[in-house]
């Protein structure tokens, strides 16, 4: 996105990390200054303090200096430097010289944003493109929030940096309206709920990003793994196999190592043969397209895998399930000809509303979906040929018109080898989540060679559709257990219904209660142990099971079951059958 395109809250927060620069180097002497732009939330400035101790315990501080400069109201001016100028200017900061040579490489204008007093002054500079407001005056309310270790650059062998995290809001209703937010969200973090929950772990031994899954949170997986089979699989996606490794040639003919080596874990075996650990499954999948020649009466051919991939995250960039370096994509790729492209696109739109529906997702202000296009004043970063991207983008939009999909083009925000439909969920307390896609890819089979006979005889190329209706797994679980709180869906939920007997008379019954409702395929637990009954049903509560079973003398006489959904103080009365036909629903 250009400066000119940031949207007046971007501009804030953007001045926002620039006001703490200004701060921080009225407090600290000799402080130098990496990178600082704004975030999805807020805003980041790292710095190098050399030998200071700084902690978040200097916050108070910095936030007064920052609130001088917002009351001072300094104008926000933009001004162009030569390559001299700016290096004149940051002579002591290595940083700051290492992105001026990078610029200067590029060919581009050095630009700086200048906070000016009232006689014209420069009082701060500061090496950056733009998107400001138009003074400090102007920033509205902030908030220093965390402080956090960052390598510049993002790289490992290079410095360990201060990074400094804030918020800037028009008011205080905002800011606290965001302070209730990340209070909800704290309630609902997964790594919190998973814990409680028992769904996964972690082990120093096993390595960081790496999850371990329990029974209970192994069978979520495959639930969420079997559900999206079961839709997709009524238009007609067949399950194939893969390996977990490769050659690094399957991804310098696909396109992928140029861009992702450095992000790959790398496999040296006992021979001379260099392998990597897949990262991503569509190069492998088009490798069992081309195992035989195939026919135009073949097409469409449709492969679906639930596997995992593996990325060398950096230990900083990990967090929970949510960022991993073993995550499990529910892919699928169709190999179809051009004139099945857009029947294809919509089955797999209607495999997402299935799915979305089934989880309570799909309704008009939960989602809307982006049609991710080139970046067309970049298009060199994209392989493919202009006409097919053209083709790509129209078979896509035609769709989203056709599906009456919440749509909006967004620009630069394809992939390298074709546009996509990507589907942005809302979950419960407002958050947005990118979760399923669906793009359109003529440069991979082009690469591949891939062909097919078509009806005059003659070779063919396929187009390639890639499709996941999750994501990656791990992600998905962070979602949905955020989403729902840990209170699942009875579909979903790992354990149904707790069966409390009131006293030792009623266990026997039960007992024969739990058979009879699994053998219905109920998953339902026995919760028997020696605290009292209201303190069994609290437990039942925290627990979030969807459904409490209370059973005693009535129960015992009538053969019914007495019902408390999570959540609520009522309970009903019902026949077994019924309870049963509920839990299948």
């Amino acid at each position: 996105m250009n400066a000119s395109e940031l949207t007046l809250e971007e501009r804030r927060r953007h001045t926002g990390s620039h006001v703490l620069s200004y701060a921080v180097g009225m407090a600290f002497k000799d402080v130098k200054r990496g990178v600082g732009p704004h975030t999805e939330t807020g805003f980041y400035q790292d710095f190098d303090f050399g030998d200071q101790d700084v902690s978040d315990k200097d916050f108070k501080a910095i936030e007064k200096k920052m609130r001088w400069i917002v009351n001072k109201d300094f104008k926000v001016v933009r001004e162009e430097k030569t390559p001299a100028e700016a290096r004149e200017y940051f002579a002591n900061d290595e940083y700051k010289l290492e992105l001026i040579d990078e610029i200067e490489a590029r060919g581009e204008t050095l630009t700086f944003h200048n906070f000016v007093n009232e006689g014209g002054e420069p009082v701060y500079q500061d090496l950056c493109m733009g998107g400001h407001l138009n003074s400090t005056g102007e920033l509205g309310v902030f908030k220093l929030t965390k402080m956090a270790g960052a390598y510049w650059r993002g790289y490992s062998d290079r410095t360990m940096m201060n990074r400094i995290y804030g918020v800037a809001f028009k008011d205080e209703a905002e800011l606290k309206a965001y302070q209730e937010l990340l209070e909800e969200a704290a309630k609902r973090d997964h790594r919190k709920l998973g814990a409680e929950l028992d769904l996964f772990t972690f082990s120093e031994k096993v390595g960081s990003g790496l999850p371990l899954f329990t029974p209970k949170g192994a069978f979520m997986r495959n639930q969420i793994k079997n559900t999206i089979m079961d839709i997709q699989g009524q238009y007609g996606f067949e399950e194939v196999y893969i390996p977990h490794i490769t050659k690094k040639e399957l991804y310098e003919t696909s396109g992928h190592w140029d861009k992702f080596k450095d992000d790959l874990f790398h496999v040296k075996g006992k021979g001379d043969t260099e392998f990597v650990m897949k990262p991503m499954n569509c190069p492998h999948h088009t490798q069992i397209y081309a195992s035989q020649m195939r026919s135009y009466r073949d097409l469409p051919i449709r492969y679906a895998e639930t596997t995992t991939c593996y990325r060398d995250e950096l230990p900083g960039e990990l967090l929970g399930l949510s960022r991993v370096r073993a995550l499990t994509q529910d892919d699928g790729h169709v190999f179809c000809t051009n004139d099945q492209v857009g029947e294809e696109v919509q089955n797999l739109v209607k495999v997402v509303r299935e799915f979305y529906t089934k989880l309570g997702m799909w309704s008009e202000d939960q989602f809307w979906v982006s049609l991710s296009v080139r970046d067309m004043a970049n298009k060199e970063k994209y392989l493919g040929q202009d006409e097919h991207w053209s083709q790509a983008e129209d078979f896509l939009e035609s769709v989203a018109q056709g599906e009456k999909l919440p749509y909006k083009r967004v620009e630069g925000e394809a992939a390298f080898y074709g546009p996509k439909l990507d589907f942005q969920f809302k979950d419960a307390i407002g958050r947005e989540w990118q979760l399923a896609t669906i793009q359109i890819d003529f440069v991979q089979p082009e690469r591949f060679e891939l062909e097919y006979i078509n009806a005059k005889g003659e070779k063919e190329r396929p187009v390639m559709i890639h499709r996941a209706i999750a994501g990656s797994l791990e992600r998905f679980m962070s979602v949905i257990i955020e989403h729902f709180a840990g209170a699942f869906p009875a579909w979903l939920a790992p354990v149904q219904a707790h069966i409390l007997p009131v006293n030792q008379v009623h266990e026997d019954f039960a007992y024969n209660l739990a058979a009879q409702l699994k053998d219905a395929g109920g998953r339902v637990e026995v919760y028997n142990p020696t605290d009292s009954l209201g303190k069994r049903i609290r437990n039942s509560q925290t627990k979030k099971i969807p459904y409490t079973l209370v059973v005693g003398d009535n129960e015992m006489n009538s053969g019914k079951v007495n019902v408390r959904s999570y959540g609520s103080e009522k309970e009903e009365t019902m026949g077994l059958d019924q309870f049963i036909e509920r839990l299948n629903a």
